[in-house]
């Protein structure tokens, strides 16, 4: 996986610190499955992907959809195990801790942006 930082377009705020990105197909469909539930400041970033589920995890997540433009289309707060969520016009998602969304103070049509952390 690739690690970044996630800000907002408007004002170049960072609002995830610490986001993976998947890389490819299998990283996609496993999602948070089987990992421990993210922290504070923490995110997954998928992309090609307009829908996710909860099915066989143990915690509650949050999810921004974003169309490829990087603007929100949907924000869905508390997603429990066991459900579906998706939104038209999305081409991928960010997984959250569950209670980060409301912190961030963020609507949709907002603009975000990636930007990939490098090591030296």
């Amino acid at each position: 996986m690739i690690h970044g930082k996630i800000y907002r377009q408007d004002n170049h705020e960072v609002l995830l610190c610490d986001v993976m990105q998947t890389t490819g197909p299998l990283e996609r469909m496993r999602g948070l499955l089987g990992r421990e539930p993210l922290k504070n400041g923490q995110g997954l970033l998928i992309t090609d992907c307009p829908s996710v589920h909860t099915f066989g995890m143990q915690y509650s997540i949050d999810i921004i959809f974003l169309n490829k433009d990087w603007q929100i289309k949907k924000l869905v707060s508390s997603l429990r195990p066991y459900r579906i969520a998706w939104a038209w016009g999305a081409s991928m998602v960010i997984e959250m801790a569950d209670g980060t969304l409301p912190d961030l103070g963020l609507v949709p049509g907002t603009t975000l942006y990636w930007e990939k952390i490098t090591c030296i």
